[in-house]
């Protein structure tokens, strides 16, 4: 499965959920931020390479639905309501992140 974790900057948040998630149960992990300043930016391409795309907040849910509601249609998307109050790889951050990614991945 593709997984896709978006944030804001892709530089804190989704960017600690691809280096922790990236091979897990043999899922391939990318992500991106919705602001012009991402490290990598989101995109049509990279949605649709997603199979399901976890949010940090439902303000990264709102912009998707706003600028990409083509390309989110008919796909799992999960907001996690993490705030951006995390440095990257920050352990409770981690922990966090891989409750969801257990809880939704292994159903």
């Amino acid at each position: 499965m593709n997984i896709l974790f978006v944030c804001s900057q892709n530089k804190r948040r989704s960017l600690t959920a691809e280096k922790i998630l990236d091979g897990y149960n043999g899922h391939n992990v990318r992500s991106a931020g919705t602001e012009k300043n991402s490290r990598v930016k989101i995109t049509p391409g990279i949605i649709g390479w997603a199979d399901m795309i976890f949010c940090f907040e439902k303000k990264h849910l709102r912009r998707l639905k706003d600028s990409y509601s083509d390309e989110i249609a008919g796909k799992t998307v999960i907001t996690m309501n993490i705030p951006d109050e995390y440095e990257y790889m920050d352990e409770e951050l981690q922990d966090m992140i891989m409750s969801y990614a257990e809880e939704c991945l292994n159903r």
